[in-house]
């Protein structure tokens, strides 16, 4: 099985579709890289280097922007990403009205 999915040649990012261990080489979208951490299934793993302000691309769409470096193989998540996209999963708030 293909331990990651590329989309398109534009993305910086594959999108793990089985569990990837700490060290393990994987060949997806025309990169070859080694994991440098453990990542999750249906996370993201950097194809190569990420500098912090860049546009992260997954299926040919941008996703986000990097908030520190990402090195080749690092796992590519919400604590190195600013969604560019609705998550969902935080609450939209409004202060509450004052009343006089």
């Amino acid at each position: 099985m293909t331990a990651a999915i590329v989309i398109s040649a534009e993305d910086n990012v594959a999108t793990a579709l089985e569990p990837i261990e700490r060290g393990q080489t994987i060949q997806t979208g025309g990169a070859t890289v080694t994991a440098a951490e453990a990542i999750p299934r249906g996370h993201k793993i950097a194809l190569r280097a990420i500098a912090v302000g860049d546009r992260v691309i997954k299926y040919g769409s941008p996703i986000g922007t990097a908030t520190h470096d990402i090195e080749p193989g690092a796992h590519v998540h919400t604590h190195n990403v600013a969604s560019s996209r609705g998550r969902g999963d935080l609450a939209v708030t409004s202060a509450p009205e004052k009343r006089s």
